[in-house]
């Protein structure tokens, strides 16, 4: 039951499937001033990236802090893993919340998707902080691709979103721990997702709504989740509220 309640919960948060996603309604048309997205105190966003995934991981990771031009390198790691705190402009570019201040998603992705997923991250970041808008920012996605200066998807790219202390969405309790898959996989079936009784939930990485003309010169990620039933610090995620 429990299970079944984080699955539902964190399909809801990451990928907005809410009446209002469906909609493509959004309380948040633009984006907000710079400062709301930004965190004073450095340390404190050290240690939310770090709450992404239990210490004996988490520890060893390099890890990412937004600053003014984008993400900087706030302490260099030994174990390939890269911890970050992602924004709202890192969702799919049809979320209704893609520009929500409020979003500090603790995020530590393994090597594979830190040398393949964090550079996406990157790109977004440099944009969203010099005021581009968001049809600029895919722009340059789509051309960075074509210039192949992103890297392909690695096999095995994943990442751990295990923090009490993230705030995913407006929707629901706002937080859920659970870990993701970055698979270049065409057919969610083919991992029984979004199937009644399944823990594992799909959905694509650019766009949860748009025509698939869309997608044009981007890479088809489809994203797996599964929720956890515990926080990254091994305590119960049910006994834990926003």
């Amino acid at each position: 039951m429990i299970r079944r309640r984080l699955a539902n919960l964190i399909l809801l948060a990451i990928f907005g499937m809410s009446q209002q996603a469906m909609s493509k309604d959004s309380p948040y048309p633009k984006m907000a001033p710079i400062d709301q997205y930004l965190m004073a105190d450095r340390d404190a966003e050290i240690a939310l990236a770090r709450s992404a995934a239990p210490a004996s991981i988490s520890r060893d990771a390099t890890v990412l802090v937004l600053g003014r031009k984008g993400y900087e390198t706030a302490a260099e790691g030994t174990n390939g893993f890269v911890c970050v705190v992602a924004r709202s402009w890192t969702g799919p570019f049809d979320w209704p919340e893609f520009w929500n201040p409020k979003i500090r998603a603790a995020d530590c992705l393994n090597p594979q998707a830190a040398r393949s997923i964090v550079p996406i991250y990157k790109l977004r970041a440099g944009m969203a902080m010099a005021g581009k808008s968001k049809s600029d920012m895919l722009s340059a996605v789509r051309a960075a691709y074509a210039r192949k200066e992103l890297p392909a998807l690695e096999s095995g790219a994943m990442d751990y979103m295990m923090s009490k202390s993230s705030y995913l969405t407006d929707e629901g309790e706002h937080n859920m721990p659970h870990v993701m898959f970055d698979t270049l996989v065409k057919d969610a079936k083919d991992w029984g997702a979004n199937m009644e009784g399944s823990p594992v939930m799909a959905s694509p990485y650019w766009f949860m709504f748009a025509d698939p003309s869309e997608s044009k010169g981007l890479p088809p990620i489809l994203v797996f989740l599964v929720g956890s039933s515990t926080w990254s610090d091994g305590t119960p995620a049910d006994m834990h509220r926003h």
